[in-house]
Protein backbone atom coordinates (compact mmCIF):
# COMPACT_ATOMS: atom_id res chain seq x y z
CA UNK A 1 0.00 0.00 0.00
CA UNK A 2 1.74 3.38 -0.98
CA UNK A 3 0.62 6.70 -0.01
CA UNK A 4 1.03 10.33 -0.84
CA UNK A 5 2.37 12.61 1.64
CA UNK A 6 3.15 15.31 -0.96
CA UNK A 7 1.38 18.17 0.35
CA UNK A 8 -1.17 16.63 2.82
CA UNK A 9 -4.44 18.89 2.51
CA UNK A 10 -3.76 18.93 7.38
CA UNK A 11 -1.22 18.99 9.36
CA UNK A 12 -0.64 16.15 11.84
CA UNK A 13 -0.52 17.32 15.32
CA UNK A 14 1.12 15.36 18.57
CA UNK A 15 0.57 12.51 19.18
CA UNK A 16 -0.19 11.32 15.78
CA UNK A 17 2.80 10.57 12.97
CA UNK A 18 2.50 9.25 9.53
CA UNK A 19 4.15 6.31 10.49
CA UNK A 20 1.08 6.19 12.64
CA UNK A 21 -1.53 6.99 10.18
CA UNK A 22 -0.18 4.08 7.42
CA UNK A 23 0.09 1.63 10.35
CA UNK A 24 -3.88 2.36 11.15
CA UNK A 25 -4.42 1.13 7.89
CA UNK A 26 -2.51 -2.03 8.11
CA UNK A 27 -4.34 -3.15 11.18
CA UNK A 28 -5.62 -6.43 10.44
CA UNK A 29 -9.46 -4.99 12.84
CA UNK A 30 -9.25 -1.84 10.89
CA UNK A 31 -12.91 -0.58 9.47
CA UNK A 32 -13.08 1.00 6.32
CA UNK A 33 -16.30 2.40 5.36
CA UNK A 34 -18.25 3.90 2.31
CA UNK A 35 -19.84 6.87 3.03
CA UNK A 36 -23.28 6.78 2.80
CA UNK A 37 -24.18 11.25 1.91
CA UNK A 38 -24.07 12.42 -1.63
CA UNK A 39 -21.33 14.92 0.03
CA UNK A 40 -18.87 12.18 0.34
CA UNK A 41 -19.83 9.97 -2.44
CA UNK A 42 -19.81 12.67 -5.25
CA UNK A 43 -15.57 13.10 -4.36
CA UNK A 44 -15.01 9.40 -3.78
CA UNK A 45 -13.97 9.58 0.11
CA UNK A 46 -13.41 7.07 2.60
CA UNK A 47 -13.77 6.34 5.71
CA UNK A 48 -10.94 4.24 8.19
CA UNK A 49 -10.78 3.27 11.51
CA UNK A 50 -7.99 1.52 12.81
CA UNK A 51 -4.95 1.10 15.34
CA UNK A 52 -1.57 2.07 14.90
CA UNK A 53 1.26 -0.61 16.20
CA UNK A 54 1.50 1.19 19.35
CA UNK A 55 -2.56 0.76 19.89
CA UNK A 56 -3.20 4.88 19.28
CA UNK A 57 -6.49 4.28 17.36
CA UNK A 58 -6.75 6.62 14.50
CA UNK A 59 -9.88 7.88 12.05
CA UNK A 60 -8.76 8.56 8.57
CA UNK A 61 -10.60 10.24 5.96
CA UNK A 62 -8.89 9.31 2.42
CA UNK A 63 -9.55 8.67 -1.38
CA UNK A 64 -7.52 6.53 -3.56
CA UNK A 65 -6.94 5.23 -6.89
CA UNK A 66 -6.89 1.65 -5.93
CA UNK A 67 -2.78 2.01 -6.08
CA UNK A 68 -2.17 5.06 -4.02
CA UNK A 69 -3.78 6.53 -0.60
CA UNK A 70 -4.30 10.34 -0.07
CA UNK A 71 -5.17 10.57 3.68
CA UNK A 72 -7.37 14.08 3.73
CA UNK A 73 -7.86 13.69 7.84
CA UNK A 74 -6.75 11.75 10.19
CA UNK A 75 -7.43 12.47 14.33
CA UNK A 76 -7.20 10.16 17.46
CA UNK A 77 -10.77 8.29 17.90
CA UNK A 78 -13.51 9.50 19.91
CA UNK A 79 -15.27 7.86 22.90
CA UNK A 80 -18.10 6.64 20.29
CA UNK A 81 -15.21 5.34 17.73
CA UNK A 82 -13.43 3.64 20.12
CA UNK A 83 -16.27 1.69 21.52
CA UNK A 84 -17.56 1.00 17.61
CA UNK A 85 -14.10 -0.07 17.06
CA UNK A 86 -14.23 -2.25 20.23
CA UNK A 87 -17.50 -4.06 19.10
CA UNK A 88 -16.79 -4.90 15.22
CA UNK A 89 -13.19 -6.63 17.08
CA UNK A 90 -14.83 -8.20 19.28
CA UNK A 91 -17.81 -9.57 16.46
CA UNK A 92 -14.85 -10.65 13.58
CA UNK A 93 -13.44 -12.41 16.73
CA UNK A 94 -16.10 -14.09 18.08
CA UNK A 95 -17.19 -15.58 14.56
Amino acid sequence: MEFDWINPPFELEAPLSVTDVEESFEDPFAIRLLPDSARFGVQARFFNLGKSASGQGLFSVYRTNGKVIRVIVARPFTDEEIYFYNRKTVQALSS
